[in-house]
Order: structure tokens, then sequence, then C-alpha cells
């Protein structure tokens, strides 16, 4: 089955950090743009992080930027979001998906392959 495995959730205090990290099962990663999208309860998913296939390229949430860091190692078909800084607001459920384009629109119809994500959760 193609699709990604997220990990790396939990329950963390404000402030603190985590890794997040996202396998890919059943296809190579190397050609994709790599997208992390969350859905915080009662809201639309939205975009969070973008890197190109190189890793070289990459995008931020305003609402992120600066406290996430995105990365991706195509030799262990990963991506990873380092998180820190964390706030209640960024209470979510945490997903990749794979895309051929860097937009930094990041329509979720633009993405394919979704997993089923790993939870956040940061106490207010």
């Amino acid at each position: 089955q193609v699709q990604f495995v997220e990990s790396g959730g939990g329950l963390v205090q404000p402030g603190g950090s985590l890794r997040l990290s996202c396998s890919a099962s059943g296809f190579t990663l190397d050609p994709y743009v790599i997208g992390w999208f969350r859905r915080a309860p009662g809201k639309e998913r939205e975009g969070v992080s973008l890197i190109n296939s190189s890793g070289r390229t990459t995008y931020y949430a305003d609402s992120v930027k600066g406290r996430f860091t995105i990365s991706r190692d195509n030799a262990e078909n990963t991506v990873y979001l380092q998180m820190k800084s964390l706030k209640p607001e960024d209470t979510a459920v945490y997903y990749c998906a794979k895309s051929w384009s860097f937009r930094t629109t990041m329509a979720p119809a633009d993405f394919a392959s979704w997993g089923q994500g790993t939870q956040v959760t940061v106490p207010s």
C-alpha cells in the first residue's frame, strides 16, 4: 500500500519540543515534494511546511515560522518536522503527503498518499 506513516507525536508542555517523522511505505520519496499538514479540532486542515525533492528549498506557514524545521533523509525514505517552542494552538493531528509541485498554497487536493496522522497535544 502506498502511503506515509507518521510518528513522533505526543503530549508536551508549552515551550517543549517534538520531532515528527514521516516514513514512506511502498514507494520512494526521492522525486517528490513533501508537505506537513495539521488539523486541529473543529478546524480545516492547514498546510504547515513544505520541502522540495532535494531538501534545499523549504516553506513554512507564518504560524510556525522560526519554531518548526522540516528536513528529509532520502536514503532513509523519511521526512522530519522538528517542532520547538510549542504552543497550545499547535495541538492537532499532523499528517504528511506528497506532491509533484512546490506550491506554497499547499492545497490538499494537490497532495496524495496521506497517512493516518500523529496526534500532538500541547495543553493550555
